[in-house]
């Protein structure tokens, strides 16, 4: 796997880079510049007091003595290692513009984790910053926030947006900070190629997107064998005016929940998937999955086609009528968790 961490300066990303090397045995690699110079050389020559700050953190991010075993010119040029290494587990914190990200990403193996703080704290960060041959704490606080809007100007917000997995660091030691990257498992495999629970629900949020009932979006997948028989979406039925333009009245006039369920027009989910699909095609080992634990109503009819398991990802106000009789037809039922993939 090859980790690429963006964000601004001081907000941690040399932090969750040293973790995976300490505690996954990642190797650090390092793109579009060499080891840390000479800061002693450095202080006579550099002007600009970021630029010399800068290389003090890279000169203790590195260390004195131990380097990253590999530099790199160019986001092409690691893709390239990294494809003929792709066993190799590595991270850099190098991932600056759209077009290395871009580069980076068509490989199955890259994950971008993005790294944010409060300006505030990175800037406490940067005054607090314990460095190595030269003390350049000389740096105003206008001069960081400059620094601060530099980092959006470059097109460094961007590849934050793109990133897959999003940390805010507020915290206030390192160690809460680790406890914190531990827990979002940055090293599971299941990031890179989601387990079949977490694409088969993907695909049911998917279809919830294509929703027009007015009280809720829920989305339901089909499955047999892995591989999808049928999709389904809660909204008014085939040729009635979808519900979100005025087709339910029950919906468009907020009625309460379990009230006057009766006179509602929009078919759920999981209704118009088993629709779709027939008792024929479910056959005896047929899972559904659904963004939205089934209501009592879809229960009855899950258990009337054969349907093996059921999996849910967020409950409903049924959920224990729709549990008892689920299983009292055989049927499993469970819920699905997915890796973290923000705050």
């Amino acid at each position: 796997m090859l980790i690429g961490l963006a964000g601004p300066d001081c907000a941690g990303r040399s932090t969750v880079a040293n973790y995976l090397i300490e505690h996954h045995r990642y190797r650090r690699v390092s793109i579009g510049h060499g080891p840390p110079q000479d800061l002693n050389v450095m202080g006579q020559q550099l002007v600009d007091s970021h630029q010399l700050k800068r290389e003090c953190m890279r000169k203790q991010e590195y260390g004195y003595t131990t380097r990253p075993k590999s530099y790199f010119k160019t986001a092409e040029e690691l893709c390239e290692y990294a494809t003929l290494h792709w066993r190799d587990d590595m991270v850099t914190t190098d991932v600056l513009n759209i077009t290395d990200y871009q580069t980076l990403s068509k490989r199955p193996f890259f994950l971008l984790v993005g790294v944010d703080a409060p300006l505030g704290t990175r800037l406490a960060r940067y005054n607090n910053y314990a460095f190595c041959a030269v003390d350049a704490r000389y740096a105003d606080k206008d001069d960081f926030i400059n620094w601060h809007e530099s980092f959006y100007s470059s097109g460094g917000a961007e590849v934050l947006n793109c990133a897959s997995v999003r940390i805010l660091n507020t915290f206030k030691s390192v160690k809460l900070f680790e406890e914190h990257i531990k827990s979002l498992d940055l090293a599971n495999p299941d990031r890179l190629r989601p387990s079949w629970d977490t694409y088969f629900m993907r695909l049911a949020s998917l279809a919830a997107m294509r929703s027009n009932c007015m009280k809720r979006r829920v989305g339901c997948v089909l499955v047999r064998g892995k591989r999808v028989i049928a999709t389904g979406y809660n909204g008014t039925p085939r040729g009635i005016t979808n519900c979100n333009e005025g087709g339910c009245d029950r919906c468009n006039k907020a009625t309460i929940g379990g009230q006057g369920l009766g006179t509602c027009l929009c078919l759920h989910a999981e209704e118009n998937a088993l629709l779709e699909s027939g008792r024929e095609r479910v056959g005896v080992d047929a899972t559904l999955y659904c963004n939205t634990c089934p209501c009592l109503t879809c229960s009855v009819k899950i258990a009337q086609v054969g349907v093996k398991e059921v999996v849910f990802h967020q409950s409903y106000s049924m959920d224990e009528q729709s549990a008892l009789i689920l299983k009292e037809a055989g049927v499993i039922l469970r819920q699905f968790s997915p890796p973290d993939q923000t705050f």
